[in-house]
């Protein structure tokens, strides 16, 4: 049972986290108000996609250096569960946009980035899928995997506060951490919520590995 506290853990905190997501008093913004609560969800899903997608390219390194299947396994589960999020990540941002820019989707920046890097992750996908041969699929997704990464990282991370965009935190926009008026007790479901909805993602990921070993070794007897 030592082992799978943290699993423990997600079942006591997700239901309190979620009560006090919906019921916690929020900072008044201009125009968010109280959809100023996606920031539980909307955001949190985001940050942990980025972790699962580090997961992921990191196992594609260890693949290219060792050439164990195992590690071409865990890059392409940590996508998938990866991909949950994102997808998460831009219907809870499109909820978020339609109530404060008036419209879901916005020729912004940020946005058309996120839709470039959900495009690029699911190549990934298609690729893995449709190329013979582990160590052959293993190496060319793995190659892939790296650009795609890196392409994640310079769309999301540098060319959004490189130009104009609505996006809090991206181009003139304070982000959420620069307001004086967001309260302690919000700072603290939020965090609460990044760190609960990444370990639903490993779980997720560490599930679908075990699945996919089993499924594995079905098919070689």
């Amino acid at each position: 049972m030592g082992k799978h506290w943290w699993k423990i853990l997600i079942c006591i905190l997700m239901p309190v986290l979620l009560y006090l997501a919906w019921t916690k008093p929020v900072s008044t913004q201009s125009m968010l108000h109280e959809t100023m609560r996606n920031l539980y969800f909307h955001v949190t899903m985001w940050l942990s996609m980025f972790v699962l997608f580090i997961v992921s390219v990191v196992n594609s390194i260890l693949f290219l250096r060792k050439g164990d299947i195992k590690y071409d396994i865990r890059a392409l589960m940590s996508v998938q569960v990866g991909m949950v999020y994102g997808t998460v990540g831009i219907l809870t941002g499109m909820v978020w946009a339609n109530n404060t820019w008036g419209k879901p989707w916005t020729n912004d920046p940020q946005l058309n980035s996120a839709a470039i890097t959900m495009l690029a992750y699911l190549a990934y996908l298609i690729l893995h899928n449709s190329i013979s041969g582990e160590q052959k699929k293993g190496r060319v997704a793995a190659v892939y995997n790296i650009f795609a990464f890196v392409l994640m990282f310079i769309l999301l991370g540098i060319y959004p506060r490189l130009n104009e965009s609505l996006h809090p935190g991206k181009g003139d926009n304070p982000g959420f951490g620069n307001y004086k008026d967001i309260s302690g007790s919000m700072r603290y479901i939020f965090y609460g919520s990044i760190m609960v909805w990444t370990l639903v993602g490993v779980w997720m990921y560490t599930i679908k590995c075990r699945m996919k070993r089993i499924e594995n070794a079905l098919n070689e007897k």
